[in-house]
């Protein structure tokens, strides 16, 4: 890679404890905005895998940072087995280098590291932007869309308009344990459901629950049912520990506890065939949520099996 550096007008570095930060700089250069202090370097410290900072950064001639690709280690579980895998996460390109295709090269690289470091399957679930250069250029395959179910709760999004201004954000909050305080469960997240349906998905042990604190969630009890959420532009929901037959008393509730925390809007996103699509369905409109795509690289895990809830990517 050195001698093709030379023929080129940027470089391309490996990902490592080092250049992590220049990802913020990246994420600032495009969006104008940041991330909680030290998100990258939580994101990318999956060494509960004994795999980590998979991906590579490319600079300008001045060691700017330009573009960037990188991919999150985790286990798939299939039939009691686990298989290192893992998910496609941050593509960002400076737009002064969108024309140089960057984001192919970059990807490519990465799955090679993927190969060399023993990851045997890779999935993402991309945006518009970026779909035709995973399907075409990159040759991923597609399953599935998940389905996204947003139920309303109110007509005001107070919960998001406070959250613009410092001070009443910091009130908000206290506001925001206040009312989830007798709902709290002690734990850090629950058990996939696809995984208690029958089919294969990431694997949620301790390990994988303590490395998915980089984003700030909590655990709800209603009733019997465990609910794994986050509040943040609504009421998000990862996952859900339920019966069945508490479905609609739980969800009723959920209705409740979302009004009382003034947002404007329960969400939901999973895969199809699984049992909460079902009782989603049976209550709610779905609408296409997320695209579902693979890269096999030696799984021999039939890609149909593996199913998804929001509490699976990384944005959750």
């Amino acid at each position: 890679m050195s001698d093709n550096n030379k023929a080129r007008d940027y470089t391309i570095e490996r990902l490592n404890k080092s250049n992590l930060p220049d990802l913020d700089l990246l994420h600032r250069a495009i969006y104008r905005k940041n991330h909680a202090p030290g998100y990258y370097e939580k994101k990318y410290d999956t060494a509960y895998t004994g795999v980590q900072h998979v991906g590579y950064i490319a600079y300008d001639m001045q060691h700017a940072p330009i573009s960037f690709y990188g991919v999150v280690p985790c286990f798939i579980r299939y039939n009691n087995e686990l298989h290192l895998a893992a998910q496609s996460a941050d593509t960002m390109t400076h737009p002064r280098y969108s024309f140089k295709n960057l984001f192919v090269q970059l990807a490519n690289l990465t799955f090679d590291l993927c190969r060399e470091e023993g990851i045997v399957l890779v999935f993402g679930f991309p945006n518009q932007n970026s779909l035709h250069a995973f399907l075409v250029k990159l040759k991923l395959q597609m399953t599935e869309m998940m389905d996204c179910y947003v139920i309303p709760v109110s007509l005001i999004p107070v919960e998001k308009l406070v959250k613009k201004i410092p001070f009443t954000r910091r009130l908000y909050k206290d506001h925001e344990m206040r009312v989830l305080k007798p709902y709290l469960a002690e734990a850090n997240g629950v058990e996939n459901s696809v995984i208690k349906n029958g089919f294969a998905g990431v694997n949620r042990n301790a390990h994988f629950l303590k490395y998915k604190a980089y984003h700030p969630t909590h655990v709800i009890k209603i009733g019997n049912a465990l609910l794994w959420i986050k509040i943040r532009n609504g009421l998000i929901i990862g996952d859900i520990s339920c019966d069945p037959a508490e479905f609609d008393s739980m969800m009723d509730e959920l209705h409740r506890l979302a009004f009382r925390l003034g947002v404007q809007r329960i969400v939901f996103h999973t895969s199809h065939q699984t049992q909460l699509a079902s009782l989603f369905a049976g209550r709610y409109e779905a609408i296409p949520s997320y695209y579902v795509l693979f890269k096999d690289m030696g799984s021999h895990i039939p890609l149909e099996k593996i199913k998804f809830t929001y509490a699976d990517i990384d944005i959750f």
